[in-house]
């Protein structure tokens, strides 16, 4: 990942903004609220970026479709799903063990 864009409203820590992975911002979800994550896509939106990405990991898979379809049916009525990626990611726990992860990948377009 590249560095975190300070230059949007808000905090970085309070709208999850993440950063950008070839000139497409990303959205990390996690365990803020719902609508922390539906401003931060609001915001990259409207600040000009034609894609988003919005990413999750674990249990936070739930949150980030209620994220989309909220931003979807709510906010931003033309914002379209480009893609939808799923997978498996292997990590290391304290232990030693290692365990797999699902993870999610929604590109919404402008």
């Amino acid at each position: 990942m590249s560095e975190v864009n300070t230059d949007l409203e808000g905090s970085v820590e309070n709208n999850g903004f993440e950063g950008e992975l070839d000139g497409q911002a990303i959205v990390r979800i996690g365990k803020k609220p719902t609508m922390n994550y539906v401003v931060a896509c609001m915001t990259l939106f409207n600040k000009g970026m034609p894609e988003i990405m919005v990413r999750a990991r674990g249990q936070s898979i739930t949150k980030a479709v209620e994220t989309v379809e909220m931003l979807r049916r709510a906010f931003l009525t033309n914002v379209n799903i480009r893609s939808v990626g799923i997978g498996t990611e292997s990590i290391k726990r304290e232990d030693g063990s290692i365990t797999s992860l699902s993870t999610i990948e929604i590109i919404l377009i402008d």
